[in-house]
């Protein structure tokens, strides 16, 4: 029986996880620049991992300081709660969800957007720099350039 229970707690103790390589996210943050980019917007992207943790920034030589910061806090908020910023921003004017805003590094403004496989949020990326509707649309436009390989 103890090997029965060994190898079950074995087993129970090893997860497998579909993570972001770092040739995804940059090819997923030079996409997000380049949707911006292309709008007239000099803007910065950040992806991040399943753990919410920075893998790429990236900052158009045009676009202020503090954008970088705002698109790592967008794609990490489109991470943690697994939808795009724009949609947390709307749904936490309830004020039962209101104090989600309070959370370190959440930020309720659009451009940030999951990177999912299937149900499973693997990542996030945000924008920032242009309109939040824009930066939304180019951070969905970074997603959609390696969609074949989010399968």
């Amino acid at each position: 029986m103890a090997a029965v229970l060994s190898r079950h707690a074995i087993a129970d103790g090893v997860v497998a996880q579909k993570n972001l390589s770092l040739g995804l996210a940059k090819a997923i943050a030079e996409a997000t620049l380049a949707a911006c980019k292309e709008k007239g917007y000099s803007t910065a992207a950040a992806v991040v991992d399943r753990a919410g943790q920075v893998m790429v920034i990236l900052r158009d030589e045009q676009a202020s300081a503090q954008t970088a910061d705002m698109a790592r806090r967008k794609a990490y908020t489109a991470r943690m709660f697994r939808t795009t910023s724009l949609e947390f921003q709307k749904r936490t004017l309830d004020p039962k969800y209101a104090a989600q805003r309070d959370v370190a590094d959440i930020l309720a403004l659009g451009g940030g957007v999951p990177i999912m496989i299937g149900n499973e949020a693997i990542g996030g990326v945000g924008s920032s720099g242009s309109t939040q509707e824009q930066d939304d649309a180019c951070a969905k436009a970074g997603v959609a350039k390696v969609a074949d390989q989010l399968k």
